[in-house]
């Protein structure tokens, strides 16, 4: 018995990043998630989410759609009541106020804050939060977008607040441009992550003390250029502002993306502490992965088929003492 429950120890600390049992005690645990194409059924002649209605191509539902909120509720619920949830790949205010008041959800409190961006899909980033244990403070939108080539993208959410106790905290939530624009989205994703940058050190200077964590879906993983360059963290895992990529050194094979047999850690968590971080890997969150071996994340939809699972992404939590 005593070297069972020395392995189970040593696989505590040496993989921190899987979730579960392994936690250590914190006061506080915020999340980031990209969710995977929250749609609601209605068609907005602004945005291209013709995929997402009864009569496209996804046939996106009522019941598809409850299905999806639902399930997102039971992964926030399944993390224990996280005080901060950031979401990437939400479509508006009507599937957040249905999320947060129309599931369980509400019972802790939830709300949340969500700015329209340009993006060319439709989707946002948003941020819920749960009054009981956060006070906003102020929020606004940083527009990364590039009128002058056509290129419209997320924008990146910004939201000040105070945790119960009384600590000051500014959240950055982040959706960067994908991979499939090439080296024009590599361009744009070095200067959004140059943007960022310069944001969390001017927030550093003007707020000493204050948490500052930058979240989100980063299309690069820590070892790609838009992390070691354009936010000035080089192969370490500490840049020189005094900011920590909480996600260096994660162990080859896990990651919150699978892309074929490779696990990446696109989702990210940067702050001005060195907090502890883990990805959230429940069980229900993976389906077994026939074609490249191991489990994958059980997504919603694989092309246009629909699986009906939770999202292709993984969450990520930190944990604040």
């Amino acid at each position: 018995m005593p070297s069972t429950r020395f392995g189970f120890l040593l696989v505590c600390l040496l993989l921190p990043w899987l979730s579960g049992t392994c936690q250590t005690e914190a006061q506080w645990q915020i999340a980031f998630w990209n969710v995977e194409n929250f749609f609601d059924t209605e068609d907005d002649s602004l945005k291209n989410d013709e995929a997402f209605l009864p009569t496209g191509e996804n046939h996106w539902n009522p019941r598809r759609y409850n299905d999806k909120r639902n399930k997102i509720y039971k992964v926030i619920a399944a993390m224990q009541w996280p005080v901060a949830v950031g979401l990437a790949e939400v479509e508006n205010d009507r599937v957040l106020r249905d999320l947060c008041y129309g599931t369980p959800l509400r019972r802790k409190g939830y709300t949340f804050v969500h700015f329209e961006s340009p993006d060319r899909r439709g989707v946002d980033c948003a941020l819920l939060y749960r009054r009981d244990q956060f006070r906003l403070t102020e929020t606004h939108r940083i527009e990364v977008s590039d009128s002058t080539t056509g290129f419209f993208t997320r924008d990146i959410l910004w939201v000040g607040g105070v945790l119960t106790g009384g600590d000051s905290c500014f959240l950055l939530v982040n959706h960067w441009p994908s991979k499939l624009g090439g080296s024009e989205a590599d361009r744009h994703r070095m200067a959004i992550a140059q943007r960022l940058r310069h944001t969390m050190d001017s927030l550093q200077q003007a707020h000493p003390g204050a948490l500052v964590l930058a979240m989100g879906d980063f299309n690069a993983a820590p070892d790609e250029e838009a992390i070691q360059k354009g936010l000035g963290f080089g192969k370490g895992k500490q840049n020189p502002d005094g900011f920590y990529n909480l996600m260096h050194g994660i162990p080859k094979g896990t990651g919150t993306y699978k892309y074929h047999d490779y696990w990446s850690c696109i989702d990210q968590m940067i702050a001005n502490r060195a907090l502890a971080v883990h990805i959230f890997t429940s069980d229900f969150l993976l389906v077994d992965d026939p074609k490249y071996l191991g489990k994958k994340p059980f997504r919603t939809y694989s092309g246009m088929q629909y699986l009906g699972g939770y999202s292709d992404h993984l969450p990520v939590i930190v944990s604040i003492p």
